[in-house]
């Protein structure tokens, strides 16, 4: 089982963008952003049916090696059916101090080039299963070097991706847009309280998970259906749309 440095089990920061009040498609007071790591066995089983059931759309930002032959229709299908794909990176190389891995997939065994090229063959593996020819990413722990280097500088003169997902992140940069995580342990009310604390103040929220239900870094099903419950119940209120959705929104304003 994977292990995460703390930053990415407790709570985080909001996207830390603020928008004037019914600034949002419909006149919504928040834009919630439902987020998902690593393409997991547990998104497609829980997560995705009870977006669906509720009618609302996710991210899920799909890593390479976590890819299978017999899941890859399944993604397909998710896209179709209006959820978006982002781009995670073929390995997932984080820091030596994030979690145990074989020193060629940690940061500190990449180069600038040599991530960007792996993040324009995810790119083409999305295409491959989506049909999309841009994709937004999340950057693997939410850090962003290789070798040493901070790789955000060429991602962004490169135009490979539309968007970045952060974890910390810098409030109004768009490649690198915070987000907040919850542990094990969370209930859907301390979810639920996140998001009606940004309501608040108006702008958007960025959630994250990896599994839900089962998996790694798991919030329990219960507290996930409950949060996708009261989004659902406050859809007059509370806009729920993929990040690139909600970041085109917020250019236009």
């Amino acid at each position: 089982m994977r292990t995460i440095v703390a930053v990415l089990t407790a709570a985080g920061l909001a996207a830390g963008l603020t928008m004037a009040a019914g600034a949002w498609p419909g006149g919504k007071k928040v834009a919630v952003v439902l987020t998902y790591d690593d393409a997991l066995t547990s998104q497609l089983d829980i997560a995705i049916p009870a977006l669906d059931a509720a009618g609302l759309k996710g991210t899920f930002f799909v890593t390479g090696s976590g890819l299978k032959p017999e899941t890859i229709g399944r993604w397909r299908a998710a896209a179709a059916n209006g959820h978006e794909l982002g781009n995670h990176t073929l390995f997932h190389a984080c820091s030596r101090a994030s979690y145990p891995a074989p020193e060629r997939y940690t940061t500190e065994a990449y180069t600038v080039d040599a991530m960007l090229a792996e993040i324009r063959t995810m790119n083409t593996m999305l295409t491959a299963i989506d049909g999309k020819a841009t994709h937004a990413m999340a950057t693997p722990c939410g850090t962003h070097t290789a070798g040493g280097t901070d790789y955000l500088p060429a991602l962004r003169q490169s135009g490979m991706v539309r968007y970045d997902r952060g974890v910390v992140g810098t409030p109004g940069d768009p490649l690198d847009v915070p987000s907040m995580w919850f542990s094990d342990k969370a209930t859907g009310a301390e979810m639920i309280a996140a998001v009606e604390k940004a309501e608040q103040t108006g702008g958007m929220i960025v959630l994250g998970f990896h599994g839900v239900g089962g998996d790694y870094l798991t919030v329990s099903a219960e507290a996930h259906a409950q949060l996708v419950a009261w989004l659902k119940a406050h859809a007059d209120t509370v806009w729920v749309a993929p990040f690139s959705t909600v970041l085109d929104a917020a250019g236009k304003n």
